[in-house]
């Protein structure tokens, strides 16, 4: 048994789908380039401790105020420290999901409602 179908009606909505998701890659890998040369500066513990983070999640610099460093109290510097790393490593996640989510969450192709999350 044949299917009766029009010979051009998928063909075109497939070929424009097919060439939204190449942009969609070509946009992915450039706001990915871009995200992995951003820098970011969070601090903790009221300011005691700033990291300065790149795109890449690796760690450009740390800085500690002299105040806090207590020989007979290292347990609450490493804490700070520990806080301060894990907030710097979130904030990159965070904003790499959230401006990656601009480029996929914007593809919306037609009769597949969006296809959130394909990419």
């Amino acid at each position: 048994m044949r299917a009766n179908y029009q010979r051009n009606a998928g063909g075109q909505n497939l070929n424009a789908m097919l060439q939204q998701a190449q942009k969609m890659q070509e946009d992915m890998a450039a706001k990915q380039a871009e995200l992995e040369e951003r820098e970011y500066e969070i601090s903790a513990g009221g300011g005691a401790v700033t990291v300065k983070i790149n795109g890449k999640k690796q760690i450009q610099s740390l800085d500690i105020a002299p105040e806090i460093v207590d020989p007979d109290d290292i347990e609450t510097l490493s804490d700070i420290l520990v806080a301060a790393v894990n907030e710097a490593i979130k904030r990159v996640e965070d904003t790499s999901s959230a401006e990656m989510e601009k480029i996929t969450g914007a593809m919306n192709l037609p009769g597949m409602g969006g296809m959130p999350g394909l990419f």
